[in-house]
């Protein structure tokens, strides 16, 4: 009875997998090699581990049971129970003796129980790709990477603005100038996307030749734009009826990104986060690779699809360790799953290059089971209690500290990081400390830690008392 059910978990398991690039939850199910893996962070509410226990086919197994250490219904269904960091636990579940054949690299299965995204009222949280839809065309890019803003008619209007998520929600910038047709003004954008709204005479409305609208948190509605930094292009297919894209991204949506036409074969521009895809091209009801895309893997079932990648290669790198049978990475990009992105041994050690999006990263190592930080990389992060090696992508902002040169330890916290008193571990050379880190647009308060002392950042004369009377330092980022 037992291996009936592992089929039909296997089953399900093939038809759902969804590789998000984004995923920020450690909950999840994934198959690696020959084992199904579930890994489970103690903390998550209940309701969110029913539910994947329930996805996972261990209807015995309650939320209840597993958080007072009970693993009774998961050990009689074949599970082995490993603890890997505080509060996370890996359950995993051989499948030898099944005649499936399991593809060869580990596929991440999300149910996306908590997604929250990192929205706040009026700003919408990112998402891994965006496609315009306008009724007549409101907002576009212009020949100069500017992106202009248009109001249709209201001539006899006193005054029009702009107000959005990428102005902090101004009623003071953002001021429109009149033309013979509307009104308009432009703006520098980066990809993304952006919600926003006009304000006429005074009254707040919604762009009404968008068709693209959302919640804004707060019970109120406001108009949504993409700005684009991709296009998909197909060349060739004169004779072709339909053409359309989809790839994991979008959940393999046939008929959600369709190509237009173009003088040299198809294409479809849209913004898309960065990280690593999976995508296949539909033409009238037949599925394609790119052709211009060397880079491709196979799916569940055998068949080809090509990868794009799109962000910064890191180079993560391991000397030594030469007679370690496995050496793996794991952090925040892959929701610490630990046997999921297996490094290559090299001349002086291990190595792996791996494309992430801009931001802020926390890494191990695994060397035969053992969890490491990496022991080139002086900086370090605080995540849950656990002290990891950190890595930013496209950092935007660097932080100094000069001197305090016999100090053992300087770490730098603040509101980004929720002032956790881990912090960043900077880094140590003469007479000064720095890190470089990726921070949001807006005003940035910070303060640096030297071995446990607040201190007030010594090469920015820019501060704001606080609740305690000792000052924070304040940066803005653009």
């Amino acid at each position: 009875m037992r291996g009936i059910k592992q089929h039909i978990v296997l089953f399900w398991l093939m038809l759902c997998v969804i590789n998000y690039a984004t995923a920020q939850q450690k909950n999840n199910l994934s198959l690696a090699k020959d084992h199904l893996v579930l890994l489970i962070d103690l903390r998550s509410p209940k309701s969110q581990l029913d539910s994947i226990f329930k996805a996972a086919g261990i209807s015995m197994a309650k939320a209840d049971m597993v958080l007072r250490g009970d693993y009774t219904a998961m050990k009689k269904d074949g599970w082995n129970v490993v603890k890997l960091q505080d509060n996370l636990i890996q359950f995993d579940l051989s499948l030898k003796n099944l005649s499936t054949n399991l593809p060869a690299s580990p596929l991440q299965i999300t149910t996306q129980l908590n997604k929250s995204g990192d929205a706040r009222p009026g700003y919408p949280a990112d998402v891994l790709y965006g496609v315009n839809n306008f009724s007549r065309v409101s907002v576009h890019e212009l020949p100069s990477g500017l992106t202009r803003f248009f109001v249709p008619g209201n001539l006899n209007a006193r005054r029009v603005l702009l107000s959005g998520s990428f102005n902090e929600w101004s009623t003071g910038k953002g001021v429109m100038i009149r033309t013979d047709s509307g009104w308009i003004t432009d703006l520098k954008l980066d990809p993304g996307i952006y919600a926003y709204k006009f304000i006429i005479n005074g009254g707040w409305t919604v762009d009404v030749n968008n068709r693209i609208m959302q919640d804004d948190g707060v019970g109120n509605t406001n108009s949504i734009y993409y700005r684009y930094n991709y296009k998909f292009k197909l060349p060739g297919y004169a004779s072709a009826n339909r053409v359309s894209v989809a790839g994991n991204f979008n959940n393999w949506a046939i008929n959600q990104i369709p190509l237009r036409r173009t003088f040299n074969g198809w294409e479809a521009p849209l913004y898309l986060h960065d990280g690593i895809y999976a995508y296949r091209f539909m033409v009238d009801g037949e599925w394609i690779t790119d052709p211009q895309n060397p880079v491709t893997n196979k799916d569940a079932n055998g068949a080809a699809r090509s990868v794009l990648s799109l962000g910064e290669v890191v180079n993560f790198k391991l000397d030594g360790f030469k007679n370690a049978s496995k050496v793996c990475v794991a952090g925040t990009f892959n929701n610490w799953k630990p046997d999921d992105i297996y490094m290559q041994k090299t001349a002086t050690g291990w190595a792996f290059p791996y494309t992430l999006a801009a931001g802020n990263y926390q890494y191990k190592f695994i060397v035969d089971g053992r969890w490491m930080t990496d022991p080139t990389n002086p900086h370090l992060a605080n995540l849950d209690g656990q002290s990891n090696s950190s890595v930013s992508v496209k950092p935007n902002h660097t932080f100094t500290l000069k001197g305090f040169n016999r100090a053992k330890t300087v770490r730098l916290a603040g509101n980004f990081n929720d002032w956790d008193e881990g912090g960043y571990t900077l880094a140590h050379t003469g007479d000064t400390w720095t890190i470089s880190i990726r921070l949001k647009p807006g005003k940035c308060l910070y303060k640096f830690i030297v071995d446990g002392e607040w201190v007030l950042d010594n090469t920015n004369k820019q501060w704001e008392q606080n609740e305690f009377n000792t000052g924070n330092s304040v940066v803005w980022i653009e």
